[in-house]
């Protein structure tokens, strides 16, 4: 019973933090978001630093840590396509953390109609409506001029939260990441969101769990001179490379029971 109050009582306090936290900066997104809207790069990193803050203020007020494992450090001014895991609605905030440099998720039209942020998300990132074929077209060539322009690409191949029993993934991956990374001749870096799933799991009751957030950053796997002939195999990499590391995680906490 005691448990269960510290857990409500910590997920209010989280959700504090992040409003609280955003207040103050959602001017300076949305007006880093209208300057990049007219060509203007300074909003673009004005935008990204301001997000950038909010998270790393979040994650110390609410004593939650990052522990990230770079097996392969990322250069800031590169583009990479970062393909991750996705269990839960925690990612975000984690990826939009600690990815380096500038990038850009893929993430569902329906975040559009969200007051204010809504706009923010249209202009600095990629919006697809999965239902339609027109739409996944568009985002595609967006997320292509996006890597064109020296952005990485933040994106959840599994195309949203759908496994049924985390850390299973869906098998197997949408194309649509492997797909913009040949064609642009751009690295796949794989992530494994190890833990997410347990400090904020997907469903009813929302609650927020205390643990340190872990993440493991993978060695690139290349594409130049790869064509879409291989794009099958890539998936499958990538997968393999993920699936590998959550499955170790799975060996421990059973060794440790």
């Amino acid at each position: 019973m005691l448990k269960s109050w510290l857990i409500a009582l910590y997920t209010v306090w989280c959700v504090l933090v992040f409003a609280l936290l955003l207040l103050p900066l959602l001017p300076v997104i949305l007006l880093g978001s209208w300057l990049y809207a007219r060509k203007i790069q300074f909003g673009l990193y004005l935008a990204h630093g301001a997000v950038r803050l909010w998270g790393i203020l979040a994650f110390i007020l609410m004593a939650m840590p990052i522990r990230a494992e770079w097996r392969f450090r990322p250069e800031k001014d590169k583009a990479y396509v970062y393909c991750a895991n996705h269990f839960s609605y925690f990612d975000i905030a984690v990826l939009g953390t600690i990815v380096p440099g500038l990038y850009a998720f893929i993430g569902k039209i329906g975040v559009r109609k969200l007051p204010l942020f809504g706009y923010m998300y249209a202009k600095l990132h990629v919006m697809v409506d999965r239902s339609s074929p027109q739409s996944r077209a568009y985002s595609l060539a967006k997320c292509m001029r996006t890597l064109g322009e020296g952005r990485s690409i933040i994106i959840f191949p599994e195309g949203g939260i759908k496994a049924q029993h985390p850390p299973q993934m869906v098998y197997p991956f949408k194309d649509g990441a492997f797909t913009m990374a040949i064609q642009k001749q751009v690295p796949i870096v794989p992530i494994t969101l190890v833990n997410n799933y347990r400090i904020l799991p997907d469903g009813k009751p929302f609650s927020v769990h205390w643990q340190p957030v872990e993440v493991v950053f993978h060695e690139p796997i290349p594409t130049v001179g790869l064509t879409q002939a291989d794009a099958d195999r890539l998936r499958e990499q990538a997968y393999q490379v993920i699936d590998k590391e959550l499955k170790k995680t799975v060996n421990k906490l059973e060794f440790k029971v």
